[in-house]
């Protein structure tokens, strides 16, 4: 009986085989998992060029500043979603930072440090640091960010760039070199300073540093070459499914106290979520701030 089973399934098989054949259909057999620890997957480390730099300062290569660059391109080239977010960011946001950073008089690359810092979103780390650029409340304030319980100037896009490049500036000028200038950046300027001193060294590369800004640079420099050359790395992003410049916006000047963001939003057609969209830094359901002048982005409606 179990044989007679056998046989009239395979003449049932066959007819559809034969019928599938006809009517222009294919029979694809289930493809089987491989097994464990065999997986379809490519894996290369990158192979390094004989040099690199940042800011138009060179990287010197020897055993020890290789492996640590190399560390860095393994972990972001392999780093599948945050890499693609900051490719489809970049194209909303560096357009804004090279501009910024040009009228400063900062050179173009530090544009990846705020990838590093923040993945150019308005990030906020546990330390308390905010925004594209990170910022601490402190140095925020000193460099002209209005931060209270209302406003959170760190979460505005364009005037904490501005900041940071004053702030990269001011760097520059303390400790002589662009790359030690984004050292000072991640770790603070007194202590870069007292580790250099205590080491008799002048340059990030012969310092023995913590662990974070150690690798920091290499950081910077290992998303700027995937960055760069994104294809080279496996990535692409097709122009459409980049994010665009933000078009189609109205500046509003506020100067009278608002009581309800909501009320000023739907003035405008828009809604109270699209008002916080394209101005995160207003942080709270009002603006009552007495004397002061904002101006809004208000997009247009139709």
């Amino acid at each position: 009986m179990f044989k007679q089973n056998q046989f009239l399934g395979g003449i049932f098989l066959g007819a559809l085989l034969v019928l599938g054949s006809l009517l222009g259909l294919s029979y694809t057999s289930p493809k089987v998992m491989p097994p464990i620890y065999e997986l379809p997957q490519l894996v290369r480390p990158p192979k390094l060029g004989s040099s690199f730099s940042f800011a138009g300062e060179n990287i010197p290569m020897n055993v020890d500043t290789r492996e640590r660059l190399e560390r860095e391109l393994l972990l972001n080239a392999y780093h599948h979603t945050s890499t693609v977010l900051a490719l489809k960011n970049a194209n909303r946001y560096f357009p804004m930072i090279e501009r910024i950073l040009r009228e400063e008089g900062i050179p173009e690359d530090f544009k990846f440090l705020a990838v590093a810092e923040s993945n150019l979103t308005n990030a906020t780390s546990s330390s308390g640091a905010k925004g594209l650029w990170q910022f601490m409340k402190g140095t925020a304030g000193d460099y002209g960010l209005e931060v209270n319980t209302e406003v959170e100037e760190r979460f505005h896009y364009e005037k904490s760039t501005r900041a940071a490049a004053k702030f990269i500036k001011m760097l520059k000028n303390k400790t002589g070199s662009w790359i030690n200038a984004a050292a000072a950046y991640n770790m603070g300027l007194a202590a870069l300073n007292k580790s250099l001193e205590a080491q008799d060294e002048r340059s990030f590369f012969d310092v023995n540093l913590n662990e974070e800004t150690s690798r920091y640079i290499f950081r910077i420099v290992a998303l700027k070459e995937i960055m760069c050359n994104p294809e080279g790395f496996g990535y692409y992003v097709d122009e459409d499914q980049k994010y665009g410049p933000h078009k189609g916006l109205n500046e509003v000047e506020v100067v009278a106290p608002i009581e309800n963001l909501s009320e000023l939003a739907h003035k405008y057609g828009i809604s109270y979520r699209l008002l916080k969209y394209y101005n995160p830094w207003l942080i709270d359901t009002k603006l009552t701030g007495k004397d002061k002048k904002y101006v809004l982005l208000i997009p247009e409606t139709k």
